[in-house]
């Protein structure tokens, strides 16, 4: 049968009225438990559902009035008073179970403080611990740890060791640096023939060429790219070191310098200046011209003699060597062999490294790389030609 909340109730208030005799008589306080026992025979359901409900506002009914002889009427009455605040705890004034308070969990706030604070329990005794360890180690060298392969690694925080960022050369303006050097090659005492790049009526004064070539921040161009180095060499007579091959190059240590790397090239060039260049003409000089531009500066390569070894280079020598590479024409042709060299491929991850704060051992390879390009066209201009009288003169042996 069904139980609701009133009945339920009803049953709860007559069983408190009951624990009044048992206070003052246990002969009365037993009758009670039994008439208890009647009630819930009367009605199996109720108890049953009473007992699932609330077991422990219930229990202490069945006892009511039971007293032990070593507790006394004392602690029975005692029992009693607990169980009523029982029932009316599990039920409250309106039949629902109250919600008890939540109270402030005060150990786990201090557990959260230290976390955040992270600071030692007993400072005192870590400091005492510190001091005792180094004064071991002070009395006995022996007993400092050894250092592995793991400690002597430079380390990437706070600690690291700084890279060395030193470039070589002088820094002729904020970010710019100028690298001259000299080497004790003579110039051409005749004008040059042109007859090799196709221009067999031009002759040409060494002394007006300038050999260039350039590092850039990427292979693919556009306005995107742009040069970080830029070398020229070109025949001097030094008042100090004598005649030879003068080699300068601008190398920019920050994107703000580019426009004094580029003023400062200009005034290398002059109106009547030719230059020379592997491949130059269809790179490294529009690259050039596109700077100038976006750094509003008047271009001075613009009306200048462009002699490109490249395409001179290809007519004589394609199908002789697997390519026309520079390198190749070095090795094979000039019989120049670098060593440790870095290829200007990877100029450009060279470069960003150190503007990321690397190290400039790799930029500084570069800059050798970009060295020996420019020597490497002085070589190859006389060489060409030489080649090409050669050639000349061999075609025209069987027709005489």
């Amino acid at each position: 049968m069904s139980l609701d909340l009133a009945r339920l109730r009803a049953l709860q208030r007559q069983a408190g009225r009951s624990d009044a005799p048992a206070r003052d008589d246990p002969a009365a306080g037993r009758d009670a438990g039994a008439a208890i026992a009647d009630r819930r025979r009367a009605y199996p359901a109720a108890a049953a559902t009473t007992t699932a409900i609330a077991p422990t506002a219930m229990a202490p009914a069945v006892v009511v009035g039971a007293v032990s002889p070593a507790t006394g009427p004392a602690n029975a009455a005692a029992d009693d008073a607990s169980s009523a605040r029982g029932a009316d705890g599990v039920f409250g004034p309106d039949g629902l179970v109250p919600s008890r308070p939540q109270r402030t969990d005060l150990d786990a706030l201090r557990r959260l403080i230290a976390l955040r604070e992270r600071k030692p329990a007993n400072p005192g005794a870590s400091n005492a611990a510190a001091a005792g360890a180094a004064q071991t180690l002070e009395r006995n060298p022996a007993a400092r740890p050894r250092a592995t392969a793991r400690d002597a690694a430079p380390a990437h925080g706070l600690g690291a060791v700084t890279a060395d960022r030193s470039l070589p050369g002088e820094e002729i303006a904020p970010g710019l640096h100028l690298i001259q050097s000299h080497l004790p090659l003579p110039g051409p005492r005749e004008a040059l023939s042109l007859a090799f790049a196709k221009r067999p009526d031009d002759r040409l004064d060494p002394r007006r060429l300038l050999f260039f070539d350039t590092e850039t921040t990427g292979l693919a161009g556009g306005t995107g790219t742009r040069a970080f180095m830029i070398g020229a060499a070109d025949w001097h007579d030094d008042p100090v070191l004598g005649d030879g091959l003068r080699i300068r190059q601008l190398m920019i240590s920050t994107l703000s310098a580019e426009a004094a790397m580029l003023r400062e090239f200009a005034r290398w060039l002059a109106p009547d200046t030719v230059l020379s260049s592997y491949n130059g003409r269809c790179y490294d000089a529009p690259l050039l011209n596109t700077r100038y531009r976006l750094a509003r500066i008047a271009n001075p390569l613009s009306g200048l003699d462009h002699v490109d070894l490249l395409f001179p280079a290809r007519r004589l020598y394609r199908g002789v060597w697997e390519n026309c590479k520079l390198a190749t024409l070095e090795r094979e042709l000039l019989r120049i062999l670098r060593e440790d060299d870095l290829p200007g491929s990877q100029a450009p991850a060279a470069w960003l490294q150190f503007l990321r704060g690397g190290s400039s051992a790799l930029l500084r390879r570069v800059a050798a790389h970009n060295h020996q390009d420019v020597v490497t066209l002085a070589e190859l201009m006389q060489r060409l030609v030489q080649a090409y009288a050669q050639a000349q003169a061999e075609a025209a042996l069987p027709e005489s």
